[in-house]
Parts: structure tokens; sequence; C-alpha cells
């Protein structure tokens, strides 16, 4: 009698527990197709505008304002990370740009003028080609759109081909998708308290041409 009692009380517990695990089972399902059905919500902002642009004709292009600026760099793709900060000088016909490391050594120094391009490593060696793009294409494994950037840092379009831009509700750039690249504004600059005219410049900027990545942020912004 005892042996069969303890038996009864053992089947009792047994399916008690049996009955707690299936309802924890049914309810697990419930939440897991509650999470599945459960449409997840955009955290993205969505543009007050986008607008089309045509290439301009040639008496309608101007050249961009001189600047110095200067910033931090990280470059991703399939094959290389890294990162570091930059310095550019830019003229109408001319740009400096020197890369460094994140402790301040020289990766490569970039000049253009209207005979070309020279781009000189930290071993010193010197290549030259007539773009900026291929060369840093093929000496640092990663291109530069230096044509179009020129334009892109200062939040506006190159005049050369054409370009759809995305603006939020103070009518400032969002997104500029021009000749295959996109280029996405984080943030922009204050506006100065003696130069309370000046357009807010951009400050932070991702750029995205198929697997590459690109993303700068200007430190320092002297437009002249």
């Amino acid at each position: 009698i005892v042996f069969r009692g303890y038996d009864c009380a053992v089947h009792g517990v047994l399916n008690l527990a049996i009955m707690h695990y299936r309802i924890m089972i049914y309810f697990f399902v419930i939440v897991l197709a509650g999470c599945a059905t459960t449409p997840q919500q955009s955290t993205a902002i969505k543009p007050a505008k986008t607008v089309v642009i045509e290439a301009a004709v040639k008496e309608q292009m101007i050249d961009t304002a001189r600047f110095n600026i200067l910033g931090r760099i990280a470059v991703q793709d399939r094959s290389q990370s890294s990162s570091g900060s930059f310095r550019w000088k830019h003229w109408p016909a001319n740009d400096e740009i020197i890369l460094f490391t994140p402790l301040g050594q020289v990766v490569a120094e970039i000049s253009r003028n209207p005979q070309g391009v020279r781009l000189i490593t930290s071993k010193l060696e010197a290549f030259y080609a007539e773009d900026v793009e291929g060369l840093t294409q093929e000496v640092l494994g990663w291109r530069l759109p230096l044509s179009s950037l020129q334009y892109w840092i200062q939040g506006i379009h190159s005049p050369f081909t054409r370009a759809e831009k995305d603006f939020n509700e103070k009518d400032q750039v969002m997104t500029i998708r021009q000749d295959g690249w996109e280029i996405h504004y984080g943030s922009y600059t204050a506006a100065q308290a003696n130069q309370p005219n000046q357009p807010n410049l951009p400050r932070r900027l991702d750029l995205t041409y198929d697997s590459l990545r690109i993303k700068l942020i200007v430190d320092e912004w002297k437009a002249e």
C-alpha cells in the first residue's frame, strides 16, 4: 500500500509538471508568433522632399569655394578596414590632401592640379595619374572620389552629372545619390556667432559605393 501510494503521488507530480511544461511551450510559441507577425518600426527619418537635378550646362557651372579642413576618416570594404585623420586644402583648380594614421604618421599625400595627380606614400614613393579616383584605387586599394567630393563635403551636388537629393524639414540636405555613390549627412556644424549668415556646413558624412564605405568627420572648417 505504501509503495502504491508513493506511485500515485509520483504520477501526480509528473502529470502536473507535464501540464506546466505544455503551458510554457504554448506560451512560448504564442510569443514567437507575435514577434514574427508584429512589423518593426523603422527609425530612419523620412525626407521632407526629394529633388532630381540634371547635369548643368557649361555656362551654369561655378567653381567650388576655397576651404581648409581638418577631420577624421574611416574606410571599409570587403578586403580592408582602416581609420585615421586627414587635412584637406582646396582651391578651385588645386587640392592638397594628407592622410594620417591614428598616431599621426603620414600615410599618403595627394596633390591635384590641372596637369594631373600625384600621390606620395609613406615610403616616399611617387605615383602619377590623370585622376585621383583611379590612382587611389591602384595605390591605396580604395577610391577617393575627389572630383565630386569637393562639392559633397560642402553639402552640394556635383554639377557635372545627374543627382538626386533628399532634404529634411529644415531644408538641409540629408542624402545625395550621384554617380553610383550615396552620401548621407549625419550632422551639420553650428552657426558661428561672428558669422550668422554663413550656412551650416556638413560635419558627418557617410559615403557608400558598392561594398566601399567612407566615413568622414570634419573637426575644423575654414571656408574662404
